[in-house]
């Protein structure tokens, strides 16, 4: 039965499982209000030093992804999702297009 033992007359759960699920889930709440580092991801280059040390005000680097291509949403140093740069009073932002699964985005924090 998974673990869960049940009263026997009623099929409900003991009060031990109850008290512990409410323990995991008061756990679950104080973890909930950790702040993570967010990144957005545009593309990436590789340049050789020499290049790098050559950079000036007004150069322009070519990244490997078009305009038009979705950006990766990065949560504590892991892409959780793609999505595409608008602007929001006058600043930029990010519409999330489509998001990893739950189960995925739980077991990329391990």
């Amino acid at each position: 039965m998974d673990g869960v033992t049940t009263d026997a007359a009623a099929g409900a759960p003991q009060e031990g499982v109850l008290a512990t699920q409410a323990g995991m889930n008061a756990n679950l709440d104080l973890l909930l209000d950790v702040e993570l580092p967010v990144s957005i991801a545009f593309g990436h280059a590789e340049m050789t030093l020499k290049d790098v040390v050559k950079l000036g005000t007004g150069a322009v680097i070519e990244l490997n992804k078009s305009v038009n291509d979705p950006v990766t949403i990065i949560v504590n140093q892991k892409p959780i999702a793609r999505g595409e740069v608008v602007m929001v009073d006058g600043n930029y932002g990010v519409r999330v297009l489509e998001v990893e699964s739950t189960a995925d985005r739980i077991r990329s924090l391990g």
